[in-house]
């Protein structure tokens, strides 16, 4: 497996990969895909990685910014979505170390993600590398007509902020 930088030409894959993760309901409260402007601004410049084996994409992951207040530019968000045919083979793992060790060298103390309960898979994996659940939002937003819950998990770096 092959974990590489995301640029623009990676953008089919990741939007492919993106649509999957959106049409199971349990990932995103989006519902279309966005262009690659828009993604691409939405997410940190560093960070941002593609997953390849044999020039097929098996996922990415990225960060984003929680807040644009000074005191919070060490915190970001997760985004990690894994290709439908790969789900469950390790893919979110290497992605995550990656994501964590890189977003470290950034100065990046505190990494958050939103999810839904129902998703299990998402919930295991964070917990692995040390997140734990901060907060219960009931019915914090619509996904169609279905009032949706999310948890929020975060993770403290143990090396950087810590002073």
């Amino acid at each position: 497996m092959e974990i590489v930088s995301i640029n623009k030409d990676h953008y089919p894959d990741i939007a492919a990969i993106y649509k999957q993760g959106i049409d199971t309901g349990m990932a995103t409260f989006e519902t279309s895909v966005p262009s690659w402007e828009s993604w691409s601004e939405n997410k940190l410049q560093h960070s941002r990685f593609i997953a390849f084996e044999n020039n097929q994409a098996l996922g990415w992951a990225a960060l984003s910014k929680v807040s644009s207040r000074c005191v919070y530019e060490g915190v970001a968000e997760v985004s990690i979505y894994i290709s439908e045919n790969h789900r469950g083979k390790g893919v979110g793992k290497i992605l995550m170390e990656h994501l964590i060790k890189d977003s470290e060298t950034h100065g990046i103390w505190t990494l958050q993600s939103g999810m839904f309960p129902e998703n299990e898979a998402t919930v295991a994996l964070h917990k692995v590398f040390g997140f734990r659940i901060i907060g219960y939002r009931e019915k914090i937003g619509k996904l169609g007509d279905v009032w949706k819950d999310s948890l929020i998990m975060e993770r403290r770096s143990k090396i950087v902020g810590t002073d």
